[in-house]
């Protein structure tokens, strides 16, 4: 514990140290500066899809905004990313802390809400999905569009293939430090750990958990395949990825270049959804060359869908959905007309 509490407090000095050297004023004499960062590496779809956005942000806008991007976690994880948005030490970011700009963003997490890419495509590209991003705008951020999150999630694990929920019963799992991916972990019947996708590869290697989920991009961009033994297919949940602005920022533009900015930003979500939907096979297809996998589909998978249904049923106690909500997500991700009033 001493040693953790000891490399916690010289990874924080590092990133500071960093952040006092690299964030300065965003807006200069000759244009303004967009400074970003995720998590993941500079190789990941979602990395690659921001190397897009600044190539075509800055010859769009003749340099008049200059970007910078910072990949692999140099700035910190993705809580600490968001909070600097939150201050304006940074000006942009993507990941699993979209609850912090509006909680609805968390209904797209529900798990089976939608059965595929298609689905998750009508749902994210939505007039309500429009209406969650404006109301981002309360909590200080500016969404001008919002993806979908790397794909569909998989579980890896040491312990044994996964093959039903009882299955689940008594694995520590990792999960992403969000209230729908604990609730539904313990849905399944695991027990579940926070952990920054950052500390995965270390927690599986040094047996701290069995096993943890994340998109197929991510179990091989992190390398989570090298400290695995099985993964295991049920496409059981997504997410959103919101191109996350610090609003004080974006409000900063002209109105041209507040029009340049979210046009490129919508391209840049576009693109990485495109990059992850036609390479989530190839990913997978990568996986089994290291990993045992199982795909669940068809009535396999019912045990798996009836055993999330109390995860529903405990955000609409606590008030952040109400059914009438997540009826109409689903109608929209499945085409079926809309009733008028």
């Amino acid at each position: 514990m001493k040693n953790k509490t000891y490399f916690r407090a010289i990874r924080s000095t590092l990133i500071f140290s960093v952040l006092a050297t690299i964030l300065s004023c965003t807006k200069k004499d000759d244009g303004y500066t967009f400074k970003y960062s995720n998590e993941q590496p500079q190789n990941a779809i979602r990395s690659q899809s921001m190397i897009y956005f600044k190539e075509k942000l800055e010859k769009e806008t003749d340099s008049r905004i200059k970007v910078e991007l910072f990949f692999g976690g140099i700035l910190g994880n993705e809580r600490e990313l968001m909070d600097l948005v939150s201050t304006g030490a940074l000006q942009g970011t993507r990941g699993g802390f979209f609850n912090d700009a509006n909680p609805k963003f968390n209904l797209i997490t529900l798990p089976f809400l939608v059965s595929g890419w298609d689905e998750a495509s009508r749902l994210v590209n939505s007039k309500l999905m429009e209406t969650i991003n404006e109301g981002a705008k309360v909590n200080g951020f500016h969404i001008p569009a919002t993806g979908i999150s790397q794909g569909f999630r998989a579980h890896t694990n040491n312990n044994k293939p996964i093959k039903h929920p009882l299955d689940f019963k008594g694995l520590k799992m990792r999960v992403p430090m969000q209230d729908v991916f604990i609730q539904t972990a313990k849905s399944f019947g695991a027990n579940p750990q926070e952990l920054a996708a950052i500390d995965i590869y270390q927690a599986l290697q040094t047996g701290v958990i069995d096993g943890q989920d994340n998109p197929p991009s991510n179990i091989w961009d992190y390398k989570i395949y090298e400290v695995s033994k099985y993964l295991t297919v049920t496409n059981y949940a997504t997410g959103p990825d919101p191109f996350i602005v610090n609003l004080d920022w974006y409000n900063s533009l002209s109105p041209e270049l507040k029009i340049i900015f979210d046009r490129v930003a919508k391209d840049a979500i576009k693109y990485s959804d495109k990059l992850n939907r036609s390479k989530e096979s190839e990913y997978l297809k990568k996986l089994s060359e290291h990993l045992d996998i199982n795909y669940i589909s068809g009535k396999d998978l019912k045990p798996f869908q009836d055993a999330v249904k109390p995860v529903y049923d405990y955000f609409i106690r606590k008030g952040l959905f109400k059914q009438s909500e997540i009826d109409l997500a689903q109608k929209i991700a499945r085409n079926e007309k809309l009733k008028t009033r």
